[in-house]
């Protein structure tokens, strides 16, 4: 058995330690790396590719690529155009508000960002937000005006706080946001955007301007008798056509171009048929009039003064980490597919910003569209200029075939949005949630019955509080194992894990996985004393040899096939009798610990020489090196 002895780490002053930390916290990629040992002007590049993303492709960019990106990006624009306008119509704003935020955020973004397959434009979610949080203080049948003016400042604040998370590099934020929560979240925004539609399905008048189940329910039967069979017929019919061909895309990812084609195809029907039976289809309400041409400035639009501006901030915030959350997971999702990286805080500046110069140029929150992106990547985007080549084809539409959309009646547009917001509701992973932790199956229940039943940001305050509980309760109370020897190695695991796991004798094995401050410092005492009362009761109940030592062992789930330790210091207190009764507390897993987690060693080693044991530190990491060496003399380890 080998003895070595601890060295101290490097003495650091507090600024040393305090940069170091900080750089662990908000610099873990070391973003600078490329430009060290760099001349000047290599980083003024550098620099500039780093900000502009497309700097750094472009100079690579050929016509073979380009071909790709303007099949993938009309391919794109035939479900952008449709579902920019059914989007808008789902956040209370004209339908022309959803082709501009369909025409300046994607040329921001490829120039900005750096997804090659992320398609840009309005999403169901973020417009259900916008429309039932901003709908909540102004109606925009009564003040229009006024409706505009709060989605636009809304849009400003949503940027402004995506780009501050980028600059600031604060995306851990986002991370309260878990799977569980959203999987909830959008389930519940799902059923209630859809049960919405039903006002357009039906051709209902008169119907509650509220997002929640029962008053929907309640306004779709009290107004029964403005149901009107016309539009009940077509309304149904396009939507079983759209989810049929949802269906064959699905079953066969190379007909992707089937369900991307097909609300474009649904709207041109449609039309066509309104427009030929305009006489006999008085029953059916249309659009009506767009007007064309360019996107108007917007910002002398901005407000940012009078009664309405907590809301406006407070529905930026929301729908802002709504949009972030989606439009990242998105990107990420892609470039794994294509085995390339993107820079989160890259693209948080960059929707950030695009949200920025959309406020100014009459859009609301635009974000990363799963279906328009999973269309792209499908269609064969090679880079951001697929987005480019939406963006142009919804030029030509603003500037040339806004007539035609006159005669397109809004049911088509509730049966778009039905078929789009229907893939949020994910059951495989709500059951999986079920199976694997039942905490976070609870926190997917409470945001889906919040959002359906309370409102929608009620329910996801109320699903991130579950998470939050959730992550303290872990912090807060980590976990302690009775741990025993595989015969015959130097492998020590949970006794009741391991049939196989035999106690040492006269030993009580503890495994304590955390560190040790203040959430948890009391917790652990008390736990750790149980464990030894617990243990002597069985050592009676069994007549098995007097508890002589405990070691706790906290070096971590990951490395407990590598137990040496504990077997070396088993066998020194069996080969030396005067230390039978030392508790040695093993502890390379305690990352940190703070003056409570100080406190407690020192109390828990007071009450452990009551006893007539003493305590030993060994196996400690190099950051708890000196803060343990001022409670404990010894500098012994055993390895």
């Amino acid at each position: 058995m080998e003895i070595h002895s601890v060295c101290l780490p490097p003495k650091k002053t507090t600024l040393q330690k305090l940069k170091h930390r900080l750089s662990e916290i908000f610099f873990p990629d070391d973003p600078l790396y490329r430009f060290k040992n760099q001349q000047w002007c290599k980083k003024l590049i550098l620099a500039l590719q780093f900000l502009f993303p497309i700097l750094q492709w472009g100079p690579d960019y050929n016509l073979k690529l380009f071909r790709s990106d303007i099949i993938s990006g009309l391919t794109i624009a035939s479900l952008a155009i449709p579902q920019g306008i059914s989007y808008a119509k789902l956040a209370n704003l004209p339908p022309i508000v959803g082709l501009y935020s369909s025409f300046v955020p994607p040329l921001i973004y490829s120039i900005l960002g750096s997804s090659r397959h992320l398609g840009v434009g309005p999403v169901s979610i973020a417009s259900l937000v916008m429309g039932s949080m901003l709908g909540e203080a102004v109606s925009y049948s009564q003040d229009p005006i006024l409706y505009l003016e709060l989605a636009f400042t809304a849009t400003f604040f949503a940027g402004l706080f995506q780009a501050s998370l980028g600059l600031l590099r604060l995306g851990f934020i986002i991370d309260f946001l878990s799977k569980a929560t959203l999987v909830g979240f959008m389930a519940g925004a799902a059923v209630i955007v859809s049960l919405q539609q039903l006002k357009g399905l039906l051709g209902i008048v008169h119907f509650t301007s509220k997002m929640q189940f029962i008053p929907v329910m309640s306004s779709v039967f009290n107004q029964r008798d403005e149901w009107s069979w016309k539009t009940v017929v077509m309304g149904f019919s396009f939507l079983v056509f759209l989810l049929t061909t949802r269906q064959i895309s699905m079953r066969k990812p190379k007909l992707f171009w089937v369900s991307a084609a097909a609300p474009l195809t649904s709207v041109i029907l449609s039309t066509l048929i309104v427009f030929c039976l305009k006489s006999k289809a008085h029953g059916i309400s249309i659009i009506g009039h767009l007007p064309k041409g360019l996107n108007p400035p917007s910002s002398n639009m901005l407000s940012f003064n009078g009664p309405f501006l907590a809301v406006a901030i407070k529905t930026g915030l929301v729908t802002g980490i709504l949009s972030l959350t989606e439009g990242i997971a998105v990107g990420r999702t892609f470039a794994a597919l294509k085995n390339y990286q993107v820079d989160g805080n890259k693209e948080m500046m960059a929707i950030g910003f695009m949200n920025i110069a959309g406020s100014c140029t009459s859009c609301y929150v635009t974000t990363g569209s799963f279906s328009r992106s999973a269309v792209n990547y499908n269609a064969g985007a090679q880079s951001a200029v697929s987005n480019v080549v939406m963006a142009s084809a919804v030029l030509v539409t603003l500037l040339f075939l806004m007539p035609l959309f006159y005669y397109t009646p809004n049911v088509i547009l509730a049966a778009i949005i039905i078929t789009a917001v229907i893939g949020l509701i994910d059951y495989q992973a709500a059951f999986r949630l079920w199976k694997v932790d039942k905490l976070d199956f609870l926190a997917c229940s409470c945001s889906f019955f919040g959002v359906l039943f309370i409102s929608v940001p009620l329910g996801l305050a109320i699903a991130v509080g579950v998470s939050v509980f959730k992550i303290l309760l872990h912090v807060t109370r980590p976990n302690t194992v009775a741990m025993g020897n595989i015969p015959g190695t130097h492998i020590y695991q949970s006794l009741n894990r391991y049939r196989e796991a035999l106690r040492v004798s006269s030993f009580l094995i503890l495994a304590v996985e955390s560190p040790i401050y203040f959430a948890n410092s009391t917790y652990l005492q008390e736990r750790i004393l149980r464990w030894i009362r617990e243990e002597e009761e069985w050592i009676e109940a069994n007549n098995e040899s007097t508890l002589k030592c405990i070691i706790l062992d906290m070096t971590g789930t990951l490395f407990r096939k590598f137990r040496k330790p504990i077997t070396n210091l088993v066998k020194l207190f069996h080969l030396k009798v005067q230390l039978a009764n030392i508790c040695t507390l093993l502890i390379s897993a305690v990352t940190a610990i703070d003056t409570s987690g100080i406190d407690m060693v020192c109390e828990l080693r007071k009450i452990l020489e009551k006893q007539s044991l003493q305590v030993r530190i060994a196996n400690h990491i190099a950051s708890t090196t000196r803060t343990f060496s001022m409670i404990f003399f010894s500098r012994t380890v055993f390895n």
